[in-house]
């Protein structure tokens, strides 16, 4: 996968051709991975594209584009593959086949917990999290305060993540990411674990970061009324591919079709 800066480009995520396996046996994974990094030291052949014993491919010839400031919804049933596409986009996975090219500074709100320390503070956690996504310790005091706030957490602040319940993780998770300036925002169903009110304050958050900065958004959920208010387009998956690309309606139609 390759980031890069923002450049005079029509799109800022490409994802062309794309495919990624896993395994389902533990043991053979590790020693495929140990085979997989000798090979790349000697510089041999991998095979990528072969499956190998307990494998299976998760996801399989995916392409499509974002262009700056456009909300693409990733839809489709259970195991289809939209987390695992995303977490692709935002290279906690590495593609087997193909490439992903993100143009620009991301924040991404895809498991509850990810970026933070169970033992350490709220407070201590916005300045690891912050700093994860790209911000200087300037920038997170600056916005420390709207931070606190948006995920209405102050009472908390000095109490370790580990006391927090998972809503309050999300919450300050979101607020994090959307103070953190992001060009690209990628949200997992994890929204969902918070309550309808906090809900409905992300969702005015996102429309206003569309609106007033041109934040390029994926969003992941099986909601589809959330999906037709947040998203321009979907990607349809199925089973690991690429069912259908077009507006929101019309894939929505085929999706309950």
């Amino acid at each position: 996968m390759k980031k890069e800066e923002i450049k005079d480009s029509e799109y800022v995520i490409e994802v062309n051709n794309v495919s990624k396996k896993f395994c389902k046996n533990i043991k053979r994974l590790m020693i495929y991975g140990l085979v997989d990094v000798i090979k790349g030291v000697l510089n041999f052949k991998t095979h990528a594209e072969q499956l190998r014993r307990d494998e299976f491919w998760a996801l399989r010839n995916i392409s499509f584009n974002v262009r700056k400031g456009e909300a693409v919804g990733l839809i489709g049933l259970n195991g289809s593959g939209k987390s695992s596409l995303l977490k692709l986009i935002n290279g906690i996975f590495l593609p087997d086949v193909g490439e992903i090219i993100v143009q620009g500074k991301t924040g991404a709100l895809i498991e509850a917990g990810v970026g933070f320390h169970p033992s350490l503070t709220g407070r201590e956690n916005i300045y690891l999290n912050g700093t994860i996504l790209g911000m200087k310790k300037n920038e997170i005091d600056k916005r420390f305060n709207d931070i606190v706030n948006f995920a209405e957490i102050k009472e908390f602040l000095d109490t370790p993540i580990k006391n927090y319940s998972s809503g309050m993780v999300v919450r300050l998770g979101f607020s994090i990411a959307v103070q953190s300036a992001p060009d690209i925002l990628l949200i997992d169903e994890i929204l969902a674990v918070g309550d309808l009110a906090f809900q409905k304050k992300c969702f005015e958050k996102i429309e206003a970061l569309r609106h007033d900065s041109k934040v390029t958004i994926v969003f992941v959920s099986h909601d589809m009324d959330n999906i037709r208010r947040v998203c321009d387009r979907c990607v349809f998956l199925d089973r690991g591919k690429v069912k259908m690309i077009d507006e929101t309606d019309i894939v929505a139609s085929e999706y309950f079709a």
